[in-house]
């Protein structure tokens, strides 16, 4: 059907602390890494061929991916870094300067490829979009959506003519500058012979220099107008808002993991709970190993990783706890992402364990 060129060697730096030990394609939604519901919707459309760029931590991708058989697919990589001073150091080459590193080196892309970045989840109907690629014989493809006018400023805009032919493309423009709704959405769909256009051995980027190159030599670019979920974790604020809105079952293919044990309320194996004086309204996930101490509320859409401690008479509302976090007594964390840690609210302020500025206390769970 075709391959695909998964993006995953940036540093994430827009969504720290989530990605200060983590790669940001392996934040977890539900428990799963992003990158792993990318790889199983590509393999739910017959893409079996698939290379992952890396550079920071690449090892934790590596490690739980392996070589991709657990997905039914086939899995390679490709490490972006270099020598300093003995040690080997992360230095990614932008997303098309790595791509052609992955070409020069076995000719990996020799048909039809799909390049997807590694920090999104979609629904992203890939047979529909390949078709129209080649039924308009184009030799690069941009997948887009429509967004409301006064959002273009968060975004990468295409400009298409009547027949989708990409015009030029606008940086986060203004409302009022902006010449086009159509957000560029970071899936592109390429022919083989664009690599020839990408310059060997240094940084290049997609959509700053590759684009306007296509642009320039008026070679068959094109803009594909699409309906479908596209969930951009670019910074810490939307990453609270994919979990509401996935904990609230608003997004198709994501279903929540343990036991229902009361509408709205999931558990995972071996809990310790005092239900009969816990308040829990939902939806609200709770791990494994969790232990909910009595006079404790929450308040969903929650997710509980495992081994968290809610300690006696604490509340939670619309909050992320990451795994072995624990709530100091009597203490509310309304709207925020924890871990043993640091505390982030919706805004992306973020605090840390052991901040005299900071009122709420809270730990790591591990050793009591």
């Amino acid at each position: 059907m075709a391959k695909a060129m998964i993006l995953a060697a940036g540093q994430g730096t827009r969504v720290r602390p989530l990605t200060k030990d983590l790669p940001k394609p392996m934040v977890p939604i539900l428990g799963k890494p992003v990158l792993e519901y990318l790889i199983e919707h590509l393999a739910r459309f017959g893409i079996r061929e698939i290379m992952i760029n890396v550079a920071f931590n690449h090892w934790k991708i590596e490690s739980y991916f392996g070589d991709g058989h657990r997905w039914g697919v086939e899995i390679g990589y490709s490490y972006e870094g270099v020598k300093d001073h003995g040690d080997i150091v992360p230095k990614p080459l932008g997303s098309a300067g790595g791509m052609r590193k992955i070409q020069d080196f076995g000719g990996f892309f020799d048909e039809t490829t799909l390049v997807i970045c590694g920090d999104a989840i979609i629904d992203l109907d890939i047979r529909s979009a390949l078709d129209e690629h080649r039924a308009k014989g184009a030799l690069a493809s941009v997948i887009t959506l429509e967004v409301p006018i006064e959002q273009v400023k968060n975004y990468g805009v295409v400009v298409a003519d009547s027949g989708g032919r990409i015009q030029s493309f606008q940086e986060k423009p203004s409302p009022e500058e902006a010449r086009s709704n159509l957000a560029s959405t970071g899936i592109y769909i390429f022919e083989p012979q664009v690599l020839d256009l990408v310059p060997s051995g240094r940084n290049f980027d997609i959509g700053s220099e590759l684009f306007p190159l296509l642009v320039e030599k008026e070679l068959p670019f094109f803009a594909q107008k699409r309906f479908f979920n596209w969930i951009d974790i670019g910074r810490l604020s939307d990453y609270w808002s994919v979990l509401q809105r996935v904990l609230r079952g608003e997004i198709a293919q994501m279903d929540m993991p343990g036991t229902e044990v009361k509408s709205g309320v999931w558990v995972g194996l071996n809990t310790s709970i005092a239900w009969d004086s816990v308040q829990i309204v939902g939806p609200v996930y709770i791990g494994s190993g969790v232990r909910i101490d009595p006079g404790v509320s929450i308040m969903g859409p929650t997710w509980i990783g495992h081994g968290c401690h809610l300690r006696a008479g604490s509340r939670v509302e619309r909050s992320i706890l990451f795994e072995y976090t624990r709530l100091g007594e009597f203490q509310t964390f309304r709207d925020v992402i924890m871990s043993p840690q640091y505390c982030v609210d919706r805004n992306g302020d973020t605090t840390y364990v052991g901040d005299d500025t900071c009122v709420l206390r809270w730990g790591d769970a591990r050793g009591g």
